[in-house]
């Protein structure tokens, strides 16, 4: 079984629609922050594109989701990124996803190849991690004016570390580990093609070519030239009398 976790009305094709919402695309109406009622190991994909961050306790639902889901299964997760003022500023969004967010879905994480940098998180994180979803692939979608091929990847990776608002939103693809899974066999999965978030193509387009026009220069005022002697060809003195004052006679 394929889910569409909070599906909506843009359900995947091919998947099973859940949604706290009944409609036309929904399969299920569930609320999963209450849990998902579907079997233990039933489910081989789960996509979650722009739902995970409204759930009230986002550990609980992932504990949920590593239940129902078996041994390799596939998770896609789609998220607005934590550190963008619009996303700040939504008192919808409980939870917060950013390159840091693999490290706590593990106790084995492996850095995938070709795939955006997952620091390192502090020792102090907690207690053991009570699932295991290992990180396949990360894709960062940039805002626009940051965009592909607009800056060099290691100026978008700085720019990443020193301001906001460069990232609009996040996309995870984990592998559920249940039994023993060595690092070849992981490494073959990292280099897979997976189902992805239906609009994930038009979020990657880059960002739009700008035509500047170049400026017209304005035509300088012209003026007409000098009277000329014909003969001469040096300009004609004014005849103009020009009035002046009578000189006052001292007193």
């Amino acid at each position: 079984m394929k889910v569409d976790l909070g599906c909506g009305e843009h359900k995947h094709r091919h998947f099973y629609g859940i949604d706290r919402v009944g409609g036309p695309e929904v399969d299920m109406v569930c609320d999963i922050n209450d849990g998902i009622p579907l079997p233990d190991h039933s489910v081989e994909m789960v996509m979650a594109s722009r739902s995970l961050p409204y759930v009230n306790d986002l550990l609980a639902v992932m504990s949920e989701l590593y239940r129902i889901c078996v041994h390799k299964a596939i998770v896609c997760i789609l998220s607005p990124y934590a550190h963008h003022f619009r996303h700040m500023s939504n008192p919808h969004l409980k939870q917060k996803f950013d390159e840091y967010t693999p490290r706590y879905f593990t106790n084995h994480f492996h850095q995938p190849p070709g795939s955006p940098l997952s620091p390192i998180v502090p020792s102090y994180t907690g207690s053991s991690v009570p699932f295991d979803f290992r990180l396949l692939k990360m894709e960062f979608f940039y805002e626009s004016p940051f965009s592909p091929p607009l800056y060099e990847q290691d100026e978008l990776d700085l720019l990443l570390q020193l301001q906001p608002n460069v990232v609009s939103e996040i996309m995870y693809q984990f592998v559920v580990v249940k039994k023993e899974l060595s690092v070849d066999e992981w490494l073959w999965m990292c280099n897979q093609q997976y189902r992805e978030p239906q609009w994930a193509e038009a979020l990657r387009q880059p960002a739009p070519t700008v035509v500047v026009e170049a400026a017209v220069p304005e035509t300088p005022t012209s003026f007409p030239p000098p009277a000329m002697d014909f003969y001469s060809h040096k300009p004609v003195k004014s005849t103009k009398t020009i009035a002046r004052s009578p000189k006052k006679k001292p007193i």
